[in-house]
């Protein structure tokens, strides 16, 4: 038999043979040598392109098998079987292809796509969670233990216990489309770029909101270099237009989204009013024991004409009414008055600060907060010279070289980071200029 001469060659845009198509994902992410690429990744990708073309010039049993590129994988993808790759039912881009599960008991091979199943918001943070933790690396060709592909979809694809490994481009089909208002942890903000998937096409498993302005949330998502769980802005770092908030088609809800499990006759454990329980078990949608103890707190400071029964476990209009009137009632205005409660808010309900519903004063010797605007550039008040005596008490008064005084100054500020800072602050929480916090522990 003739022996066949191998060359190099650059794969056919339209090819579909198993070769071609493994080496234009390769391509995708892999800098060319002129570019900073590695010789060794340049080296593999030309010996899997030979392969495969090996295997079809000599017509093996194994034609159509191609060379696992990484040696270790946890599990092996299509690459490492002995069976066909999976043909995808559309051009996934830098994604892998729609496929069914990998390794386990088929020992390489796809198993069947099951039917979808049936999950919980718990049990979708709680796989991300684990992704998270294995610092499961990104890479579009490779298949984890449990069988997903690990890119951004088959993240998902994994948090949802989908039976099968999806793509950005079919997602949507498990889900339901629902509004930025009703996100809640477990649900996924879904970009899909259809006429070109390869441009900026992404998708995250939401979390929670890091902010009460909800501009901010937390993200779990598998991106370059592995699995990560980071405070993103909303609703991504770029193509933030485009992406949209989508509902796993089969949940169902059940205990707390966070892991913490449900509380029996709004029970609380051990330390919970000084603990605020996140930013996601508040809001439209909501239906847990928090709410139940928030709506009792706000009816405890005045609330209680704004619910016409309850309080109880479910978000509703009476309860998003009553805390911005809380809110209100500390000066607070703007996004630190939007209804939903935040740890500041949580801080003065539950340690008996601040004013009442109504105004009149709580427990407390700071009174309430007067308001962001009191301290910048400009201002003048008692409130500043209030400030700046309690500094000085507690020590942090090392900047005035006269005052305090009622005229807000730079000694103010620089005074005021100092403390934030002493509590362990960084970035834009130690800025200088109180908040509702910083108010409240220096008056403790």
């Amino acid at each position: 038999m003739t022996v066949p001469v191998f060359i190099e060659f650059e794969p056919a845009d339209d090819c579909p043979c198993a070769g071609c198509a493994q080496q234009r994902r390769t391509l995708a992410q892999t800098a060319r040598l002129r570019d900073g690429g590695h010789p060794a990744a340049h080296g593999a990708r030309r010996a899997l392109v030979l392969a495969a073309a090996a295997g079809t010039v000599l017509a093996t049993p194994a034609a159509g098998a191609l060379p696992a590129m990484e040696a270790g994988r946890p599990a092996a993808g299509p690459a490492g079987g002995t069976g066909p790759a999976p043909a995808p039912d559309a051009t996934p881009g830098t994604q892998g292809p729609v496929s069914g599960l990998y390794g386990g008991a088929a020992g390489g091979r796809a198993r069947p796509a099951d039917e979808p199943r049936s999950t919980t918001r718990a049990a979708i943070i709680a796989r991300a969670k684990a992704w998270i933790a294995a610092r499961v690396p990104y890479n579009m060709n490779g298949y984890w233990s449990d069988g997903y592909r690990e890119d951004c979809s088959g993240f998902v694809s994994m948090a949802w216990g989908l039976g099968s490994n999806q793509w950005t481009g079919s997602l949507s089909r498990y889900a339901v489309r629902i509004t930025k208002d009703e996100l809640r942890p477990g649900d996924i903000l879904l970009f899909h770029n259809a006429g070109n998937p390869s441009a900026g096409s992404h998708v995250t498993v939401f979390g929670g909101w890091a902010d009460a302005s909800r501009k901010k949330y937390v993200a779990y998502e598998l991106a370059p270099q592995h699995a990560r769980k980071r405070v993103t802005p909303y609703a991504y770092w770029s193509n933030a237009d485009k992406y949209v908030p989508y509902r796993y088609r089969n949940l169902v809800d059940g205990g707390l989204p966070d892991g913490d499990g449900g509380l029996p006759d709004g029970g609380l454990p051990n330390g919970f009013s000084h603990s605020f329980p996140g930013l996601g078990h508040f809001g439209p949608g909501a239906d847990n024991a928090w709410v139940t103890k928030l709506g009792r707190l706000l009816v405890a400071r005045g609330g209680g004409a704004f619910y016409r029964s309850g309080p109880g476990p479910r978000w509703s209009a009476a309860d998003r009414a009553a805390t911005r009137a809380f809110q209100r009632a500390q000066g607070w205005r703007g996004a630190e008055a939007d209804g939903l409660p935040g740890p500041d808010t949580w801080a003065y309900l539950t340690g008996g600060k601040g004013r009442n519903i109504g105004g009149h004063a709580a427990a407390g010797k700071a009174g309430g907060f007067p308001g962001v605007r009191h301290f910048r550039p400009g201002q003048s008040g008692s409130h500043i010279t209030r400030l700046g005596r309690q500094l000085v008490k507690k020590g942090y008064g090392k900047y005035y070289t006269s005052g305090p005084g009622p005229r807000w100054s730079e000694a103010d500020r620089r005074n005021v980071e100092a403390f934030q800072r002493a509590q362990g602050w960084r970035g834009a929480d130690a800025d200088g200029h109180p908040g509702p916090e910083t108010w409240r522990r220096l008056f403790l």
